[in-house]
């Protein structure tokens, strides 16, 4: 049997089709035992609102949509991510709102399930994470014209709304503290470089080095994985003049990155200086444990379910939420460089 209709409940319950959409939708007109069948026969039946019927009446579908473009093998292993759905998703169901995950390949795909969901009105919002360079979905979710909120940095989101932190300022801070330690020479094992917040971290390091007058800085961009990230680090202290300080953009690349400094070697913090950019139960159980910027991830997950509980309620207003910039916590990784390392 095909999903129950209005009219395989009138059957049943010997009513017409308008007595079953009165009880179904709660107005008057109706007795009320004959209310009370109806819904006893649609819940045997397990009847469902059809979502497109639902869009025509106005109705919410108490559910906000997520897409991400990564590798489920990347993010099945990012605590930043995990702690961000937790308090997203806390946020969403503080208002009986839901939260729809999907993963995809790429863009492309994203947008088409933008599309798909927005005519067939699964959610009332989207979320949007890992903003990228003349990024083509915020175009299309403004001529969608659902709600939309976006993770990332300051500014070029169009009409859209926005949760953001410093990705620049943390990066600064960081750069700021590995120089007063003494180095001199600092690598960064960034991200993808097409999402903005790479850019971004990628220029800071790159104006630190002038303003602070540094001998060497460069970026290696990867895919966030440990892999890549591992590969990276042994690209870069396979280099004459290795760094002695290595920033990764995450935990997990941070803690690949120390297993292989010890692999070839490498006595961290005496030799090499590492600093991730996420904080998690990782970098505090590894050892040595290692300094990171701190935020409240949870908590950012929070403003962000707040912030888009409040578009979908009045889809005309815009929201930029800029939130704490994440503070260095230093622990046992980073160290002066040794005296061997200097020119």
């Amino acid at each position: 049997m095909g999903r129950p209709t209005i009219a395989d409940i009138a059957e049943r319950v010997g009513v017409s089709k308008g007595a079953v959409s009165f009880a179904l939708n709660g107005r008057p007109g109706i007795a009320e035992s004959t209310r009370a069948r109806i819904l006893q026969v649609a819940k045997e039946m397990n009847w469902r609102p059809h979502s497109a019927a639902r869009a025509l009446g106005g109705a919410r579908a108490d559910a906000a949509g997520l897409v991400i473009a990564r590798p489920a093998s990347t993010l099945g292993v990012e605590p930043f991510f995990a702690q961000l759905l937790s308090g997203l998703q806390a946020g969403l169901s503080a208002r009986s709102v839901a939260l729809h995950l999907m993963i995809v390949e790429d863009a492309a795909a994203e947008i088409e399930v933008y599309r798909d969901w927005a005519s067939a009105h699964r959610v009332d919002g989207f979320i949007v994470v890992d903003l990228k360079v003349r990024d083509p979905r915020v175009e299309v979710l403004e001529e969608l014209g659902v709600p939309a909120v976006v993770l990332g940095g300051p500014g070029r989101h169009g009409s859209l709304s926005s949760v953001w932190a410093d990705d620049r300022e943390a990066m600064l801070s960081v750069a700021d503290y590995l120089a007063a330690l003494g180095h001199r020479r600092i690598a960064h094992v960034a991200g993808l470089p097409e999402f903005r917040h790479t850019q971004r971290r990628m220029r800071a390091l790159r104006d630190s080095s002038r303003r602070l007058g540094l001998a060497d800085t460069v970026s290696v961009t990867t895919d966030f994985s440990d892999a890549e990230g591992a590969a990276a680090t042994r690209t870069l202290l396979s280099r004459p003049r290795r760094p002695t300080a290595i920033v990764y953009d995450s935990d997990v690349m941070a803690l690949a990155g120390l297993g292989v400094a010890g692999e070839m070697g490498v006595r961290v913090p005496g030799e090499l200086s590492i600093v991730a950019f996420d904080d998690s139960v990782l970098t505090r159980i590894a050892h040595p444990s290692i300094t990171a910027l701190s935020r409240d991830t949870v908590a950012y997950g929070r403003t962000l379910a707040e912030v888009m509980l409040e578009v979908i309620d009045d889809p005309g207003r815009r929201r930029d939420v800029r939130t704490a910039t994440p503070r260095l916590t230093v622990r046992e990784s980073t160290a002066p460089p040794g005296s061997w390392q200097e020119d």
